[in-house]
């Protein structure tokens, strides 16, 4: 790394893997960066200051970030003028730590630590140390990030776990739960609707538990109605935690039509001696209740979910009780995982896993059962109008895609799409994983076709 002055201008790209806070915390990084006078460059090839926002929920993304760290390296040897940084919840973890001194990181700023990252980089411009920062600041909870030049907007209303999975890293990485006030949420949401923004997404890592233990703050589901106020198009949330999921949430969606009908609520498992395992504090029938409450109240509501397969000690009676409650439930898509042991958590500690082709064998059978029913699923919409938020080109130049209001993935004919924005589409054809329409209307305001999210 070679000497450079303070006030010197870096040529900044942000690698972000993991969740949409994850996004959220990269859009928020980068403003302060630009607001400092730094550029925004395309790709890492173009940039002397590359970041790295991280995910450690599994060990995937991890070995990634590892490569990645591995290459920037050799390069610096080899005499390339550029600072690395890591951020993310690995950031936060004695192994992302240790990963950092190896490859010789030079700014590591956690996830409650990233408006540090001006002074981060001022200070290793300076001193050529490495800076670190790991602290949880509360002013991060009333930072106010400027509204995204895009068509869909993250807005973390909360942030951290008071849960305690024994197979999630999250409390160690995120902290304890702190909502913000909803005078910031509402502030970024309105300046968010007056940038053209089209749909809003609330994050959390238990969104609906927001206000929970504050007298000052609205409940979840308060919020929710404030936000759809605001008059943005489309208003979805997630992650929901079935713990917090109560009736008033239901009721607000079924009441605002531009609250998205679409609803991710993780089960992890549908045996109860796994959830027992796993600390999740519900049990099987409460979960199917609020399944229940939800479809009598939202018609038409689009249903997704999380399922750890192979979790420690789990038989083949309790995989047949996640088989039969994917079948009484009806999802229409599901992230599925392999069980992945995290250093640090519970499950890792106490538990021994399971052998992995009991878990890859399992997996497939269940990603099978999943197709099924996303392709019946899919295929009732066939003839139907949606409306879709088209934000992109496809990898088939032929298309652009986009989601509807149910957050299925639709594709129509570019030649339809003169800009990007809400329209309303007839389903033509469905795949297990996608629909295809024919673009029959406008749904709200458009805009060119550059300002793809």
């Amino acid at each position: 790394m070679v000497n450079r002055s303070r006030a010197e201008a870096r040529r900044v790209h942000v690698i972000t893997h993991g969740c949409q806070m994850n996004e959220y915390d990269t859009h928020t990084v980068l403003s302060e960066l630009v607001a400092g006078g730094h550029q925004v460059v395309d790709t890492p090839a173009d940039a002397d200051l590359i970041i790295l926002n991280t995910c450690a929920v599994r060990g995937k993304p991890v070995e990634k970030v590892v490569t990645m760290l591995g290459e920037f390296r050799k390069q610096k040897l080899a005499g390339r003028d550029l600072t690395v940084g890591m951020m993310g919840c690995l950031a936060q973890l004695d192994e992302g730590q240790e990963i950092a001194r190896k490859f010789g990181v030079d700014i590591l700023v956690g996830p409650g630590a990233i408006t540090d990252i001006l002074n981060a980089v001022d200070m290793v411009a300076e001193n050529q140390q490495p800076y670190w920062s790991l602290d949880f600041k509360s002013e991060l909870h009333e930072h106010l990030t400027p509204a995204p030049d895009t068509l869909t907007g993250f807005l973390t209303i909360m942030r951290g776990c008071n849960h305690n999975c024994t197979y999630c890293i999250v409390p160690q990485t995120r902290g304890p739960e702190v909502s913000r006030s909803l005078e910031s949420i509402l502030h970024e949401a309105r300046a968010m609707q007056r940038s053209g923004v089209q749909e809003i997404y609330l994050l959390g890592q238990n969104v609906n538990s927001y206000g929970l233990g504050r007298s000052d703050l609205p409940s979840f589901a308060e919020l929710l109605r404030h936000v759809a106020d605001t008059g943005i198009p489309r208003v979805k949330f997630t992650t929901s935690h079935p713990m917090n999921f109560t009736s008033d949430v239901i009721d607000a969606m079924a009441e605002h039509e531009n609250i998205c009908k679409y609803i991710h609520l993780p089960v992890q498992s549908g045996s109860d001696r796994v959830l027992r395992r796993m600390a999740r504090e519900y049990r099987r029938e409460r979960y199917l209740e609020i399944i229940t409450e939800i479809k009598a109240k939202v018609p038409d509501v689009v249903l997704s979910t999380d399922i750890i397969v192979g979790f420690p000690g789990e038989t083949e009676e309790d995989f047949s009780a996640t088989l039969s409650l994917y079948e009484e439930v009806e999802y229409d898509s599901a992230y599925m995982f392999m069980y992945s042991a995290r250093p640090g958590t519970p499950s890792y500690k106490h538990f021994d896993d399971l052998p992995r082709e009991v878990k890859t064998e399992r997996l497939q059978r269940l990603i099978e059962r999943q197709k099924g029913w996303s392709h019946r699923k899919n295929h009732r919409h066939v003839g139907r109008e949606l409306r879709v938020l088209i934000k992109e080109s496809a990898t088939d130049a032929q298309y652009v895609v986009g989601h509807s209001d149910q957050n299925h993935t639709v594709l129509v004919p570019r030649s339809q799409v003169g800009e990007m924005g809400l329209y309303t589409v007839t389903v033509d054809t469905a795949t297990p994983h996608t629909l295809y329409g024919t673009v029959s209307g406008y749904a709200a305001q458009r805009v060119p076709l550059m300002m793809a999210s």
